[in-house]
């Protein structure tokens, strides 16, 4: 017997080895299904989202300012989701797209800095209304977005003031990477090494020691943002590779409260 429509999450990545890391697991563990699209490798979008019951759309090494045909069709198809007003989670590049798509613009810091590593976050009154905020989050880009015209702002920071941001009721944009697991992270670290010269870059090992000490409040984020895009039923248990070396494990017992264990 098949998996129920409605229980089905459109995933959209951007390249051929992308996964939807702990997004995917948090979903997966609330009972939802995973319908994995790359636009890049030439899988079209759904013209409509019936069969779906929301959208996480990632982010990539491309810039949501590049002329390539799949940047132009994400850009225009996210009308969907807001007309159908369909849970939507753009991450990095994802929040880009739908910030040009509403008008915004995407651009790099006027001093060329960049956010590649960990770095303060600051929820505003709006944000802080909504749910915890971690004080540090991971960010792996090179360019930052306007806030959109109506967009509610929900996180800031210091270089890069737009953080994270609600649009309507169902749609939402965040810079920053709560969605990475260990290997994950070890990958980016490796394979983009190179970056770490850009100005305000953080070097590997400061990557990966940050997530030691930071990585569990932004992982317990994660669920609770989760549960407010795509409902109370996002309280399935996490567990990865890290819960499995001792630490806790994000999910059923932890959504909903305001401090960490």
């Amino acid at each position: 017997m098949g998996t129920e429509p409605s229980r089905r999450i459109l995933i959209v990545l951007h390249q051929e080895t992308s996964s939807a890391g702990r997004v995917g697991q948090v979903l997966q563990a609330s009972g939802f299904s995973l319908d994995i699209r790359r636009p890049p490798l030439g899988h079209l979008l759904p013209e409509t989202l019936e069969d779906h019951a929301g959208v996480v759309m990632f982010g990539g090494p491309m810039s949501a300012n590049d002329h390539d045909d799949f940047v132009r069709r994400e850009t225009d198809w996210l009308a969907v989701p807001l007309r159908e007003n369909k849970p939507f989670l753009g991450i990095c590049l994802g929040a880009q797209l739908l910030v040009k798509h509403l008008g915004g613009q995407v651009k790099s810091h006027d001093d060329g800095l960049v956010e590649i590593g960990w770095y303060p976050l600051r929820a505003t009154d709006a944000g802080r209304k909504l749910l915890h905020w971690p004080e540090m989050v991971y960010q792996f880009h090179r360019e930052g977005f306007s806030l959109p015209k109506d967009a509610t702002l929900l996180a800031t920071a210091e270089h890069y003031p737009n953080q994270a941001f609600r649009y309507g009721e169902n749609a939402w944009g965040v810079q920053f990477h709560a969605e990475l697991t260990r290997a994950m992270m070890q990958r980016w670290v490796v394979r983009g090494a190179h970056r770490f010269v850009m100005p305000g870059a953080q070097q590997g090992r400061d990557h990966l020691g940050g997530r030691l000490i930071w990585d569990r409040h932004l992982k317990q984020w994660l669920v609770e943002f989760l549960e407010l895009i795509f409902g109370r039923e996002c309280t399935g248990t996490l567990q990865t590779g890290d819960e499995a070396k001792g630490q806790h494990p994000v999910g059923r017992r932890m959504v909903g409260r305001r401090g960490v264990a």
